[in-house]
């Protein structure tokens, strides 16, 4: 199967998700990962993605809160479950695939927090993402702004 960006949304949508009950139950990965695709139709999903991102950060979860936590006027745990998920999703996109654009990272990042963050979220979202990208994908962005 070819992997659609729509696929990929849906793979972040359902780990942002996943990540937010991990956080706030403190259930078994599998487990969580088992409930999705017994609740929702993973037909049009990138599963593997999904797998990945929801694993990923569990098991770097130190070292992604590292790479974003300096950027942040509050303590980590001071951090709405929304933002917190997405935050570690997203900066695992970033340091761990760099074959997705940062912006691309960024800009599903962002509509996510318009959709289930709480209000203005996604600009705290954006701006510390703003600078995950600087840090972790500098030549990258220096390439964007030519």
């Amino acid at each position: 199967m070819t992997v659609t960006a729509s696929a990929r949304r849906k793979a972040r949508h359902y780990a942002m998700q996943a990540l937010y009950q991990w956080q706030m139950a403190g259930s078994n990965l599998n487990a969580i990962e088992a409930e999705f695709h017994a609740d929702n139709d993973m037909s049009k999903t990138d599963v593997a993605y999904f797998r990945e991102l929801l694993h990923g950060v569990a098991k770097n979860l130190d070292e992604i809160e590292g790479a974003y936590s300096e950027f942040l006027d509050r303590n980590v745990e001071e951090l709405d479950p929304v933002s917190r998920a997405l935050l570690r999703m997203s900066t695992y996109e970033m340091k761990n695939r760099v074959d997705v654009p940062y912006k691309v990272v960024i800009n599903e990042a962002v509509a996510l927090a318009k959709k289930f963050g709480p209000t203005d979220a996604f600009k705290f979202i954006n701006g510390i993402l703003d600078k995950v990208a600087v840090k972790e994908r500098s030549v990258e962005v220096k390439a964007d702004k030519g």
